[in-house]
């Protein structure tokens, strides 16, 4: 799952919306190094990486790209569904999308000691409204775009717009399926933290 899911799935707490964006900025073992309500969170968000990959029906997803894309399937899919989950997200949530993001980014602005890459993102995730703006299949050019240029094979992704345009209605089908089994974990996983 992607930025806008693990927010979703992570709680509403500001400790755990910022463990649920943590946990791809931060690696190894935590140890004491942040509050134990932002550790908890990112816990969460690596057994929710762990729940997504292994899942049947993520297997099944992934499969549905060419053999040449089934290494970055994976990417492309947590891109793909935070797009589905923005575009259905009044299925998923009761406040709405907006309300949601605005109140991340304040909690991300008001967090003085933001990990890392997360820190020059921040600013730029606010201003530019990512979590909202994936709601537009248009914008998934720009963020695979912003992918390409972090990988060191960028050509890995080319064409990869195309093929998820192809791909619209059986990879939104495999999200109505599976997003519904992930929240129930999600939210199994957060009873047992309290």
């Amino acid at each position: 799952m992607n930025y806008l899911a693990h927010l979703h799935l992570g709680g509403d707490a500001p400790p755990q919306l910022l463990g649920s964006l943590y946990g791809d900025f931060v690696k190894g073992p935590l140890v004491g190094r942040w509050p134990v309500q932002i550790e908890t969170a990112i816990r969460l968000h690596r057994r929710i990486d762990a729940f997504t990959d292994s899942h049947p029906l993520q297997a099944r997803a992934r499969a549905r790209f060419p053999v040449e894309r089934r290494r970055t399937a994976g990417m492309l899919l947590d891109l793909f569904f935070d797009h589905c989950l923005a575009r259905d997200w009044p299925v998923y949530a009761t406040q709405p999308l907006d309300h949601f993001t605005g109140r991340v980014y304040r909690v991300l602005a008001a967090e003085p000691e933001l990990p890392g890459r997360l820190a020059l993102m921040a600013p730029r995730m606010a201003a530019q409204d990512w979590l909202g703006s994936y709601r537009e299949f248009a914008v998934l050019e720009q963020v695979i775009a912003g992918m390409q240029r972090r990988l060191s094979k960028p050509q890995l992704l080319d064409g990869s717009l195309a093929e998820l345009e192809r791909l619209y209605e059986p990879l939104s089908e495999d999200f109505r399926a599976f997003y519904p089994e992930l929240m129930a974990f999600a939210e199994a996983e957060l009873n047992v933290s309290r």
